[in-house]
């Protein structure tokens, strides 16, 4: 079997804020390396420090010490192979399904046809052919979600980060989202690193689910998810997982 390439390093990165209270430390030296074409969840209580790291490597916050690498070449700042989708999709209400996607390109000067034949293609992927010329007023929270995926698509990035972007939505629409991500996911074959703080939710999207403990982030464990997709969230053997990680947390099931 042929190694897996290594598309993400992280080295001890920290983060800590100096604060009129004193520093607070959000980050501790978390240490990863992340495979191409992975599907790494990053699993933790909430406001442990998942997003400051998840910020960290999308270059919105300098760490505080520590280093991460693209392809062993060590990144400071923002970088265009890293796409970002958050839980507040940030679409411009004025701006139409369209364009809202072809948004990214279209700042980086790309002609119009190329820029909306990409964007196209991404708006038909995440099943919203038809729905162009909306608006996001127009759109449910689940449909806005899709919009939020195929922007940062568009984009082209080689790895895309999701901070919680299905936290906001009903239990049926998130469940219906996880199955459209993962065929998304394996049309495209992105590496994606998913932040969550729901068990479940890790286990059925994980290629590995990387558990931290309370803040200050550290890395407390490390999960191989073998197990085939589609996946059941009933099955024996995804329960047995789901309760072995449920018994090294507080994290509720």
């Amino acid at each position: 079997m042929a190694e897996k390439k290594i598309r993400l390093r992280l080295d001890k990165l920290t983060k800590i804020y100096h604060t009129p209270e004193g520093e607070f430390e959000a980050v501790h030296e978390v240490s990863l390396e992340v495979q191409d074409r992975e599907f790494l969840v990053l699993l933790g209580p909430g406001h442990c420090g998942k997003t400051v790291l998840l910020n960290m490597i999308a270059g919105l916050e300098a760490p505080s010490s520590g280093s991460f690498y693209l392809d062993e070449k060590e990144v400071r700042g923002s970088h265009g192979a890293v796409g970002m989708v958050f839980q507040k999709t940030g679409l411009m209400p004025w701006k139409t399904v369209m364009q809202n996607v072809e948004l990214g390109p279209k700042m980086a000067g790309e002609d119009k046809k190329t820029r909306r034949e990409r964007a196209k293609k991404y708006i038909d992927l995440v099943g919203l052919s038809g729905f162009e010329n909306s608006y996001p007023s127009q759109l449910s929270g689940g449909m806005k979600q899709r919009v939020g995926i195929a922007r940062a698509y568009t984009n082209n990035p080689e790895i895309l980060l999701m901070d919680e972007p299905f936290g906001a939505l009903d239990a049926q629409t998130r469940y219906a989202m996880e199955d459209e991500l993962i065929r998304i996911w394996e049309q495209e074959k992105r590496t994606i690193i998913f932040v969550t703080n729901n068990i479940e939710e890790a286990a059925y999207l994980g290629d590995r689910i990387v558990l931290f403990s309370e803040c200050p982030a550290r890395v407390k464990e490390i999960y191989e998810i073998d197990l085939p997709r589609p996946r059941n969230n009933v099955d024996p053997n995804f329960l047995h997982i789901r309760q072995v990680i449920a018994a090294n947390t507080d994290l509720a099931l």
